[in-house]
């Protein structure tokens, strides 16, 4: 059994073992869930309105609801119901993510394929979320595909291989619009070529199709008067150079306020652009796990001329995307772990390079990073934590007590999905929920909190409010149902 097992292994070329690595991995990761995200949620019930009350209701709800259309089509046609076919697409688009990122180390930098494995399966930048259902998985996979045709089209040119290029983009918008910056980065990657005239055309092969597109898009634009597309409204708003100006202004003001000597308050602004970046690229780190090992070492960091000369599609889009997210945390504020994810992705072929360099160089410190990497795994997939099953059980007695949805608070708005309601896209904060104002609009109210605190005790006895039903969790998470 044993040797039979090792031929398998050694049958198994590196990509294949990416793919179905990832898969088992994903399996585990969504067999120990029992709550979906709040993102997973809103999905799931846009997907659910698209089934039963068709595609215009649920644009009506959200503006880019491509990836929840995709769900409510799989259903109608298996059958299968919605939760199952969001892990089964994300769970194969991961995959099929994983599976080229490894192809891509295997063409350009064969010795460090198997290290790429166990990167895109350990490194735990996009692995954490496995166990959810999210449109990442589609941006990911479709702008993975696009960097992947986009090296097999440097060996071998062709219309048809660049309108591939571009097609794989668009795909990818239609889970995250922010794709559209890998046209740019491909373009960017042609820069060197263009002092001849074969460089020239290679680049009008690319843009052609693109160039297509947005001659049909802006005679669209001046037939409709504007955009009707809220999201390409908010998107274009975002990029607006007038708006980031001010944004930063606003911003670069409010933090000079805080400030005591004027010499700071003269560089706030510097201070706030390389605090930002600072911030990003802290998170970029973070999120490497074990991986960021290797860099430590001086002689990893030559694997960055391989990088840019093997991957320099992964290496302008990893630079356009720095740019967006900064436009991003300018504009909007805040960032996330999921939104730098990207930039890790990207990354794949030169952490799997610098792993190799660093295993070759070091070959106990390697078995370390082997060993670290593959606890990181399962660390990624198995969670020993107490289960969120209280917002369960509270959204099923709100189904089978409770009428309608419009004069219920619930603190979490997973407790309304799972009372079978339309879930809600926004939600108003606990203290404006109990304010006089809303207390006018809601009746019921969904409070993580235990019925004994005070504070909770001083505001139900002023406003007439007594607990209807109580729920917890395995480690004491308590959700209480207020109301009459």
């Amino acid at each position: 059994m044993q040797r039979a097992l090792s031929q398998f292994m050694q049958r198994l070329s590196p990509v294949h073992l990416a793919f179905w690595g990832s898969l088992l991995l994903s399996w585990i990761a969504v067999s120990g869930e029992t709550t979906l995200s709040k993102d997973a949620a809103l999905y799931i019930d846009l997907a659910r309105s698209f089934f039963d009350q068709g595609a215009a209701q649920t644009l009506q709800r959200f503006n880019w609801p491509w990836f929840a259309w995709l769900l409510g089509v799989t259903h109608w046609l298996t059958g299968i119901p919605l939760e199952t076919c969001g892990y089964l697409w994300c769970a194969l688009l991961l995959a099929g993510t994983c599976a080229l990122l490894v192809d891509c180390v295997l063409q350009r930098a064969p010795h460090a394929s198997y290290w790429a494995v166990l990167v895109v399966l350990a490194m735990p930048s996009f692995n954490v979320f496995r166990g959810d259902i999210l449109r990442e998985y589609g941006f990911w996979f479709f702008s993975v595909l696009a960097l992947w045709l986009a090296l097999r089209w440097e060996l071998r040119g062709g219309w048809w291989r660049a309108s591939g290029i571009q097609l794989a983009i668009f795909t990818a918008a239609l889970f995250r619009l922010e794709a559209l910056m890998l046209s740019a980065a491909v373009s960017l990657w042609l820069l060197p070529e263009l002092r001849s005239r074969s460089g020239w055309l290679r680049l009008l092969q690319l843009n052609l199709l693109p160039i297509l597109c947005l001659i049909f898009v802006l005679l669209w634009l001046l037939g409709s008067h504007g955009a009707s597309q809220k999201r390409v409204n908010a998107f274009l708003k975002l990029l607006s150079p007038s708006g980031l100006v001010l944004a930063f202004q606003t911003l670069t003001e409010q933090f000079s306020g805080t400030l005591k000597a004027k010499y700071s308050k003269d560089d706030a602004g510097q201070i706030i652009f390389f605090g930002l970046l600072a911030a990003i690229l802290f998170k970029f780190i973070k999120i490497l796990g074990p991986f960021m090992l290797p860099f430590l070492v001086r002689k990893s960091w030559g694997t960055l001329a391989t990088y840019r000369q093997k991957f320099a599609p992964f290496m302008w889009a990893w630079l356009l995307y720095l740019v967006v997210l900064m436009v991003f945390f300018i504009q909007q504020q805040f960032i996330n772990s999921r939104y730098v994810s990207f930039l890790d992705l990207l990354a794949v072929p030169l952490v799997a390079i610098a792993a190799a360099v660093f295993a070759g160089t070091f070959p106990r410190l390697g078995k370390l990073l082997m060993v670290l990497a593959l606890l990181v795994m399962l660390d990624n997939v198995i969670s020993l934590g107490a289960k969120k099953t209280h917002y369960i059980e509270a959204g099923h007695w709100l189904a089978q007590n409770i009428d309608s949805a419009d004069q219920v608070y619930a603190q979490d708005p997973r407790m309304i999905y799972y009372a079978g309601w339309v879930y809600p896209r926004k939600t108003v904060s606990l203290a404006k929920a109990m304010s006089p104002e809303g207390l006018e609009r809601y009746r019921y109210y969904l409070v993580e909190a235990d019925e004994q605190e005070p504070w909770l005790q001083d505001w139900m006895s002023k406003q007439g409010k007594k607990v209807l039903a109580k729920f917890s969790n395995r480690r004491g998470d308590t959700v209480v149902v207020l109301g009459d």
